[in-house]
């Protein structure tokens, strides 16, 4: 990692007022990363942003939208040059580089002594990843189980069943999943996408293998799993559904689900923004990840919001964060990010700012998601393992490639790294 350390401030600003007149104060700019650069999440943010300047004349925040793909590098590099924002999303993959490397300022004490914030409200589950001696140092700010996307008009031009048959029947499961995929690939269209793997970010085959028990480290981190039977069995199936069946594209197959190319993706519903509307709509659904050999589970991505204990806006920028986090303003996030408030987990409430969603899609997929799930798989110092990882993968996409020797040469190359 490029990440740097720095000395964390301890003294933070008095609590956020949130009640109360405005008080002139000379000019601040806030700069925050983030990896999306959706209208829709911008225009959100960008309200509530003015919302805070309204309590904090002379405040303004920036949001700069960096590619995902490079999104962890270009913000490590950004800090060890010396231009660190002063407030940055973060990935799960991540987490523990950032909240043990003293970047990031303590967020607890404000938090706690903002009036209105309700702190005991945000779930120590959620917060699991983004503590360190129990001091709070980023906030969740999106906490949200992976499903499927379907598009319901390709299967059944292909004569499958649908999965919510499927669900009512009993049988949601991978094979089956699998086979509706397949049969859709035999059109000539595709059949199942997971969003944003391309076949680099393996991390998040999570949301299939974890149906077969696999992770890829044991769960203290210090043994590498990925060459164990469960993994093996995982990635044997996923490599068949890409070479054998084609139910899933190949590497290079560049396919987007919501442009009306594929049967399904595996993603996160904060991508519902993305669903085309009128003459491009298609009839689509989200369902729960099928059942694997080891039953039924979820998998969770999570993200988030860090203030950097470095520069000289570091008090208005967890006193910003406090009002992002706040009850009313992570109501407004749950539009598109899945909150860690417990009083929002719900169906009643995540309706009202998921107006695709009907009330099943939000209990079922959503509130049981994030009650059941676990997060991606992370580490210290994961961006090297991931590299590495990947690499050692890239003989996996082959056709004839022996899955359990590859997996045996990442875990060979990552040992020394857990």
């Amino acid at each position: 990692m490029l990440l740097k350390s720095a000395t964390a401030l301890a003294g933070l600003a008095l609590p956020l007022a949130t009640f109360g007149p405005a008080l002139a104060q000379d000019q601040v700019d806030l700069r925050m990363t983030i990896w999306s650069a959706n209208e829709a999440h911008l225009a959100m943010f960008n309200e509530i942003a003015d919302g805070f300047a309204e309590l904090h004349p002379g405040v303004t925040v920036t949001f700069d939208s960096l590619p995902f793909d490079s999104y962890t590098t270009t913000l490590t590099t950004q800090i060890a040059g010396g231009n660190a924002p002063d407030l940055a999303w973060i990935l799960e993959t991540t987490a523990a580089d950032f909240v043990n490397s003293g970047a990031l300022a303590p967020l607890t004490e404000t938090f706690a002594a903002t009036e209105g914030y309700e702190l005991e409200d945000v779930t120590e589950q959620a917060t699991a990843l983004w503590r360190a001696d129990g001091e709070l140092y980023a906030y969740p700010f999106s906490t949200s189980p992976f499903a499927l996307f379907v598009n319901n008009d390709l299967i059944t031009e292909a004569g499958a069943q649908t999965p919510a048959e499927a669900i009512a029947a009993g049988e949601w499961n991978w094979d089956n999943a699998i086979d509706i995929a397949a049969t859709v690939a035999d059109t000539g269209a595709n059949g199942l996408i997971v969003r944003d793997f391309n076949y680099q970010i393996w991390q998040n085959l999570a949301s299939i293998w974890r149906g077969w028990g696999a992770d890829p480290w044991s769960e203290d981190g210090t043994t590498c799993t990925f060459a164990d039977a469960e993994m093996v069995d995982a990635m044997s199936f996923i490599h068949a559904a890409i070479f054998e069946t084609g139910a899933m594209p190949g590497p290079g197959e560049n396919v987007d689900f919501f442009t009306g190319d594929a049967a399904m993706t595996i993603t996160q519903i904060s991508r519902a923004s993305l669903l085309p509307q009128g003459d491009e709509a298609f009839d689509w659904d989200l369902v729960p990840l099928p059942s694997g050999p080891a039953g039924n589970y979820s998998v969770i991505g999570q993200a988030g919001i860090g203030a950097f204990g470095m520069g000289d806006n570091v008090d208005m920028a967890v006193e910003f964060l406090a009002y992002l986090s706040n009850p009313e303003n992570s109501a407004k996030l749950a539009q598109f990010f899945p909150p860690a408030r417990q009083s929002l987990l719900n169906a009643e409430t995540l309706g009202t700012t998921n107006p695709l969603l009907s009330p099943q899609q939000l209990e079922n997929v959503v509130v049981a998601g994030i009650t059941n799930g676990v997060v991606l798989p992370g580490h210290a110092g994961f961006a090297e393992i991931q590299q590495v990882a990947r690499a050692e993968l890239d003989a996996l996409w082959q056709a004839d490639a022996d899955v359990e020797a590859v997996l045996t040469s990442v875990c060979n190359r990552i040992t020394p790294m857990l």
